[in-house]
């Protein structure tokens, strides 16, 4: 079914990362989530209200509130699919995320409640009825909800959404959480002991701590989340593979919603190159970042000098510092020679793991480059908050 489904309603199902494809698998996944947990919550919660079982109308709420959190995942997709406009120039797909912080907070708030309402029922018991009607309705919504955790995990890895993969995990939960009431039904009901009201605290328990991650998920990439190791490395060596690049760092990736992401970076290319020879190679580097990574790139060339011996710096510096930290960097390094002054240029990326401050780094050094080159003059620039493929 899931098959037809996607062939069906999913537009543009060739380029899953086109904004057609994005909006009508959020259509379709919310859409569909909202209907089953709707029926569902019916379900259970005239079942549940009928036998006076808090566990069974708990877990109803959850699917009710499972249904709104679709609700306002759909507005979000909606919202997040508006083009860029005057006042939005990178888009609108942050909203996707904020979208996922109020379904957490939802989430977070229902399970407060149902927590409330089940140690109101330990504190004063009341044995439930717990027939085959109330049975069969768990079974219904746990193999329901296994499907719908199995189909919006692979939608999340067809458009590569962090909002449908948690709409999967929260399903999945759903399949724990529903298991639980039925254990505890069975058991009060084949052995008299009440465990109603602790399997109630248990989906309560359950779902406080499912939107608690969820919340953490959406406001790393709202606060600025480091990119993935894969797709650093993977534009690193894309840049290095290019002819009359000799080296790149200061890579930066930011994040502005699904499919909005933006980079820059500094690429090294020999000083003796042409203008026009390295405005194209940089050119053809942009063009094909952007239609196979859809990353939107502005590079800035770093001249080398190949023949002055500043590579030899560079190098020996590095060998140098890598005792200290193998991440620690060196990068646009420069000597320049009048009348009798040395001058060297030259940038060092600190990784943040580095317990050492910018000053002791900077008098490390710079004693390394007088060192080396006795009387030099040194200016140093310490870089952070960059991204690299060993970070």
């Amino acid at each position: 079914m899931g098959d037809w489904l996607i062939r069906t309603f999913v537009k543009d199902e060739g380029r899953p990362s086109s904004p057609a494809a994005r909006m009508s698998v959020g259509n379709l996944s919310s859409i569909s989530c909202i209907v089953l947990n709707l029926l569902l919550s019916l379900t259970k919660g005239f079942v549940g209200m009928t036998l006076g079982s808090v566990s069974v109308v708990a877990d109803a709420v959850n699917n009710l509130s499972d249904a709104s959190s679709n609700l306002v995942s759909l507005i979000g997709f909606r919202l997040a699919g508006r083009p860029a406009d005057e006042e939005h120039p990178y888009g609108h797909g942050r909203i996707e995320y904020l979208a996922g912080m109020v379904v957490s907070t939802l989430i977070v708030a229902v399970g407060l409640q149902l927590g409330r309402s089940s140690v109101e029922r330990i504190v004063s018991p009341e044995a439930p009825a717990f027939d085959l009607a109330a049975i069969l309705a768990l079974l219904l919504s746990i193999a329901v909800k296994l499907w719908m955790s199995r189909f919006n995990l692979r939608l999340s890895k067809l458009i590569g959404s962090v909002a449908l993969e948690a709409t999967a995990a929260d399903s999945r939960n759903d399949v724990l959480t529903s298991s639980a009431v039925l254990a505890a039904g069975l058991v009060s009901r084949y052995t008299g002991l009440d465990l109603d009201g602790w399997a109630g605290l248990a989906v309560a328990a359950f779902i406080i701590v499912s939107g608690i991650g969820l919340i953490h998920d959406t406001i790393d990439p709202l606060l600025g989340r480091t990119p993935s190791p894969e797709l650093v490395c993977r534009v690193h060596e894309r840049i290095l593979s290019y002819p009359g690049v000799l080296g790149t760092h200061d890579l930066l990736i930011h994040d502005y919603g699904p499919g909005r992401q933006f980079a820059s970076a500094h690429v090294e290319m020999a000083a003796d190159a042409t203008v026009r020879e390295t405005h194209k190679v940089l050119d053809a580097i942009e063009r094909d970042l952007l239609t196979d990574e859809h990353l939107r790139t502005i590079l800035h060339c770093d001249p080398i000098e190949t023949h002055r011996g500043d590579e030899d710096l560079r190098n020996w510096l590095a060998e140098r510092l890598a005792e200290l930290d193998r991440e620690l960097e060196i990068h646009d390094v420069s000597v320049t020679r009048d009348r009798g002054l040395i001058r060297v240029s030259l940038d060092c990326a600190k990784p943040p793991q580095l317990e050492v401050s910018d000053d002791d780094l900077r008098e490390l050094v710079e004693s390394l480059v007088r060192l080396r080159v006795p009387g030099a003059e040194c200016s140093l620039t310490i870089d952070s908050g960059f991204v690299s493929p060993e970070s």
